[in-house]
């Protein structure tokens, strides 16, 4: 993977720090163009390794590199999925059903398959139907690595549910040739379980910063984690929610050595190179 991975949330009104800043960051990248307009920057500073969940957006975003594979084909997509408001949105409005049929409509196979597994509570293939529509979306893009978010990740950790962390990621292998990627709020106890079902050296995304935000088991539990080098780590939320300068949380996180790759966001092409620029030079 590349040491500096872009990530998507300040185009979509995400901000852990300030509700008003998320509203305005929405507005600003209301259209799709504005996204892309960054990312063609992101692309030309020598980031090509864009991690994004499968908002209704990417939509436009994935056509505009397919269009243009000629002079972008080697930039990367790691999608996440699910998106959790469009299946909550899909699932108060049509039912769990009629969600499914939703998001496989236009597929009369995947349809016919999604609505079997619905019908005999085959959670395993409706896993493997809702990725199957979530990736249509980036049909021959360059995808080598699809998260599963840490909503679904952490609630089948606690529900001790880990079959499904080995089914997705010999449904991603066996359909995308992909590498599973995992993101979480406990990385110390994902790891410990992923190696324990047999997934070794999995990639782990998770909250590593210098102040323990959104780090459950704590700082000390995630450093041993890390030392170990049982997984591929990526850290994220590495600002603590603005909580640190970028400088010293590019220093702490650069101290841990297995640490693979730094996943940040920002919207300004001056914070994002500035950032690049700290994290390039810590490495």
């Amino acid at each position: 993977m590349d040491r500096v991975i872009f990530g998507d949330n300040q185009f979509f009104g995400i901000d852990h720090l300030s509700e008003e800043k998320g509203i305005a960051k929405a507005i600003k990248f209301k259209e799709s163009a504005s996204i892309i307009n960054v990312l063609n920057q992101v692309y030309d500073m020598g980031i090509h390794t864009f991690m994004c969940t499968t908002h209704e957006k990417m939509n436009d975003i994935c056509d505009f590199y397919r269009e243009n594979s000629d002079k972008y084909g080697d930039f990367k997509f790691y999608p996440c999925m699910p998106y959790a408001h469009k299946y909550a949105n899909a699932a108060t409005e049509h039912g769990l059903f009629g969600a499914l049929k939703y998001f496989t409509k236009g597929h009369m196979i995947s349809a016919f398959t999604g609505g079997l597994a619905a019908s005999t509570g085959d959670m395993t293939k409706i896993m493997q139907v809702l990725v199957d529509a979530e990736m249509r979306a980036f049909k021959d893009l360059n995808t080598p690595v699809i998260f599963l978010q840490n909503v679904v990740t952490d609630l089948l950790l606690g529900m001790g549910a880990t079959e499904f962390f080995t089914a997705f990621a010999a449904h991603v292998k066996k359909k995308y040739n992909a590498e599973a990627g995992f993101i979480t709020m406990n990385m110390p106890r994902l790891v410990k379980i992923l190696n324990e079902i047999g997934l070794e050296k999995p990639i782990v995304c998770s909250s590593i910063n210098k102040i323990g935000f959104r780090m459950s088991g704590g700082i000390s539990a995630y450093e041993d984690t890390i030392k170990a080098n049982n997984c591929r780590p990526i850290a994220m939320q590495i600002l603590a929610a603005g909580a640190l300068s970028p400088s010293e949380a590019v220093d702490y996180v650069a101290s841990q050595e297995n640490i693979e790759s730094i996943l940040f966001g920002a919207s300004t092409i001056s914070h994002i190179r500035q950032t690049k620029e700290l994290i390039e030079r810590a490495s």
